[in-house]
């Protein structure tokens, strides 16, 4: 390849029509397919078939993929993109992608995540050069305060022909305690020893909570990987608890370690037994994970969808 990449850039465009949406992502596209950029684009299934009616014939140069389902978990999400460049760019050439991991609708934990995630991007692929990803924010569905933490993390942000330039944006960390549960179920705390009872309690809320066998078997095993980093980095104990919020179990380990790298859980472990396998396993494994480390302290809280 010839020629030096522009540095990774990150833009939030800002719509309040279709008809804005279309102006802000379908030329974005175009441009990108005639200079021979490989293109992906992860937004809700009604944004894709708006999208692929309004590129034509160019829809099928362009690799589109389901933000409902793959950024259910936006700890995903980044994987993902990494991916993408790996296998679509190998040789380091422009990339274009568009990102819609912000919509109304998600859940307070969920949203708190998907902006986290929006944040972690500029650490993620701040050494990335020729990747551009623009995230479209829809104005009238969202909120005002979460249009203005779009602000905080994108260092540019769009909307018509204004363009906005934020030099200094958020990088993400996993400083900042999450809200209190109003009502805990159970409260054990555990040692090596009492792993077996902390996978059975947990088996125990998940059925009382008539989540299926699958599910159940995939939440017990999550917090498992979380207790037993707890047992292994965290002091060697911690504090399972467990409630029911919002229609999803809620499985929370606490300890006293601390995990200094923000990206834990979203970066794919480079073998079997390297760092951070577990929390990768936890971020596959449930449909939302929290994580927050301070000095002194480290919180997992994990969600499993009840069906209720």
């Amino acid at each position: 390849m010839t020629g030096v990449l522009s540095p990774f850039r990150h833009d939030a465009l800002l719509y309040d029509s279709e008809a804005e949406y279309l102006a802000g992502t379908v030329p974005f596209v175009r441009a990108g397919l005639d200079a021979g950029e490989p293109v992906l684009v992860v937004v809700a299934p009604d944004r894709i078939a708006l999208l692929r009616a309004a590129l034509g014939s160019d829809s099928g140069r362009v690799h589109f993929a389901d933000m409902r389902q793959l950024g259910v978990n936006p700890a995903r999400i980044i994987p993902a993109w990494a991916d993408f460049l790996a296998d679509a760019a190998a040789d380091g050439r422009p990339v274009r992608g568009i990102g819609e991991p912000v919509w109304a609708g998600r859940t307070a934990p969920e949203l708190a995540e998907a902006q986290l995630h929006e944040a972690l991007l500029n650490r993620a692929f701040g050494g990335r050069p020729g990747f551009w990803l623009r995230c479209p924010y829809d104005v009238l569905a969202l909120p005002p305060e979460v249009v203005t933490e779009a602000h905080r993390s994108h260092p540019v942000v769009t909307q018509g022909d204004d363009a906005e330039h934020h030099p200094a944006v958020a990088h993400g960390t996993l400083a900042g305690p999450l809200p209190e549960p109003a009502a805990v179920a159970a409260t054990f705390p555990f040692e090596c020893s009492a792993l077996p009872a902390v996978r059975e309690l947990v088996r125990e809320h998940a059925s009382r909570a008539g989540i299926g066998d699958g599910p159940a078997r995939r939440v017990v095993l999550a917090v498992h990987e979380a207790a037993a980093n707890s047992v292994r980095h965290g002091g060697g104990r911690g504090v399972l608890r467990i409630w029911v919020e919002a229609g999803a179990l809620v499985c929370e380990v606490t300890d006293s370690g601390w995990i200094a790298e923000p990206l834990a859980g979203r970066v794919r472990p480079l073998q079997r037994s390297g760092g951070g396998r577990g929390l990768w396993i936890i971020n596959q494994l449930c449909d939302l994970a929290q994580l927050r480390s301070v000095p002194g302290g480290t919180v997992v809280r994990m969600y499993q969808r009840t069906g209720a």
